[in-house]
């Protein structure tokens, strides 16, 4: 492709990624009118395309696919959610993107409309070449808050019998090949006591407390959890993690408190890590905290929910996603980062997959948010070399 090609490229994704960033589509709020958005400009280029709705119909998620009607290609994958901006200072209206010294700046820009922009960018590139195996578009809702776009959309595959060969996630990695993360586990536990007089705690249950001794236990497992990491983990720490992110629960300095909350998650390095906390804290509840609660007041209860269970992103020694990216990149090693993405999804189905995208993570949910016009053009020639590529043939 020539310069005048490469300028022409990057001005209108530029412009579509504007389009992109005014669509105000926080993870709470849904993402259809951004959605619908990007069926009409992807099926303007020939894509056929199928959307698949939440339960409330607000939120949708797109798969498109450009090319022959067969198994294996590859899915170009990316989320269209993003995280609020309440009480961030931002300079300037988070959702009306503008650019200054190499930056387009907008709640987005980074994490990860960047990416979706770049890749319809090039549908129309992708449309006029005589591919041998298909390009598809996945793109997903509610990645901020659980990933759970890409969950229903995994299954969806598997369903209709659509079988790429591999898959990238854009997330932002500075144009980078990363091959594994951690998994993330993300929990709310309740407590139900008995309210009284704080002058007479032995009369109720205080549901903080027993809110203490589980978080108590929690570190313990923590501990412990260091001594199962292998010598050769190759992530930074080497072993699943366990954080307390809030305790809430109380109204006042001298009411026993009836009800206590506590988010808390995991970052599992492998499954069976996962399966030895949650057995260990069954077992806790079960066996020494309920029936000490229940000894006063039979009404008492602890109970967890599942805000999500995202799982990680392996490395294999055999990736052919990972060998595809370096190729059409030019990198030469890959490496791994500690946030969360859907690749573990794609990967739990048997696609093969790779985080490659613009921008930097150190960007992304923070007041300002911005993404470098370099890390665009390098996307798209990534792009338009993967187009390259699979003219010639299956993904190996």
């Amino acid at each position: 492709m020539d310069k005048s090609a490469d300028t022409d490229l990057l001005r209108r994704c530029k412009h579509l990624l504007a389009e992109l960033i005014a669509f105000p589509t926080v993870s709470s709020d849904g993402n259809r009118a951004i959605t619908e958005h990007l069926t009409e400009r992807l099926q303007e280029n020939g894509a056929r395309t199928w959307l698949e709705p939440d339960t409330t119909g607000d939120r949708l998620n797109l798969f498109a696919t450009i090319g022959p009607d067969c198994d294996g290609g590859v899915i170009l994958s990316g989320h269209t959610d993003v995280v609020p901006v309440t009480d961030q200072p931002w300079s300037s209206d988070p959702f009306e993107m503008f650019e200054r010294d190499g930056r387009l700046y907008g709640r987005g820009t980074c994490d990860m409309k960047g990416f979706v922009a770049a890749c319809v960018t090039m549908a129309p590139e992708f449309a006029r070449r005589k591919l041998k195996v298909p390009i598809h578009f996945a793109f997903t809702y509610d990645e901020e808050i659980g990933c759970f776009g890409a969950q229903a959309l995994t299954a969806s595959l598997q369903r209709r019998g659509i079988r790429p060969a591999v898959a990238i996630i854009g997330e932002p990695s500075l144009m980078k090949v990363i091959d594994g993360h951690k998994g993330c586990f993300e929990y709310t536990t309740w407590f139900t006591g008995l309210e009284g007089h704080g002058s007479a705690p032995d009369q109720g249950v205080n549901a903080i407390e027993f809110a203490a001794r589980f978080m108590t236990k929690l570190v313990e497992l923590r501990e412990a959890l260091k001594a199962r990491a292998s010598v050769d983990c190759p992530f930074d720490p080497p072993h699943t993690t366990i954080n307390m992110g809030m305790l809430t629960g109380g109204v006042a300095h001298n009411v026993i408190p009836g009800k206590a909350r506590l988010d808390w998650e995991m970052r599992p390095v492998q499954a069976s890590d996962a399966d030895f906390v949650k057995a260990e804290i069954e077992r806790l509840v079960r066996d020494e905290l309920l029936p000490e609660m229940r000894m006063k007041h039979l009404a008492a209860d602890i109970c967890t929910d599942i805000v999500a269970e995202v799982v990680g992103l392996v490395p294999e020694h055999k990736n052919p996603a990972r060998d595809l990216v370096m190729a059409v990149t030019g990198e030469n090693d890959t490496g791994l980062v500690p946030f969360g993405t859907e690749a573990g999804l794609f990967q739990n189905i048997g696609i093969p997959s790779v985080i490659c995208g613009p921008g930097s993570i150190a960007q992304a949910h923070k007041p300002d948010e911005y993404i470098e016009t370099g890390q665009l053009a390098l996307c798209l020639k990534m792009l338009d070399r993967l187009g390259r590529r699979l003219e010639t043939g299956p993904v190996s």
